[in-house]
């Protein structure tokens, strides 16, 4: 483990966010208040995210179903709550695919 940081948007009570077909909040978008181990399975068409708007709490973002692959942390605290672009996701982000989203609870 190389660093740590404090994730001070957790809050189990409510977590919300609205993820969007495209970039800039544009296109289809879905409300988002669970755990979901794989978007397209709850009805979401798409393997990619173009971006999203964390309204409360905080989330992990992962690129494939079941929790695999690359992870995102997305908290409201952060950028406002709202990722406008998928490249807003972090540093380490080369692709908008997003598959399955988990709350971080305390």
């Amino acid at each position: 483990m190389m660093s740590l940081r404090p994730i001070y948007s957790t809050d189990n009570q409510s977590s919300h966010m609205v993820i969007y077909e495209k970039e800039n909040f544009l296109g289809r978008s879905v409300e988002l208040c669970d755990d979901y181990p794989s978007l397209q399975a709850m009805g979401w068409g798409e393997t990619q995210v173009g971006s999203m708007h964390v309204q409360c709490g905080a989330f992990v973002c992962y690129e494939y179903p079941g929790y695999r692959g690359q992870q995102y942390i997305m908290e409201c605290d952060k950028h406002s709550g709202a990722y406008q672009h998928w490249k807003d996701w972090g540093s380490h982000c080369q692709t908008p695919r997003i598959q399955s989203i988990r709350r971080i609870q305390h």
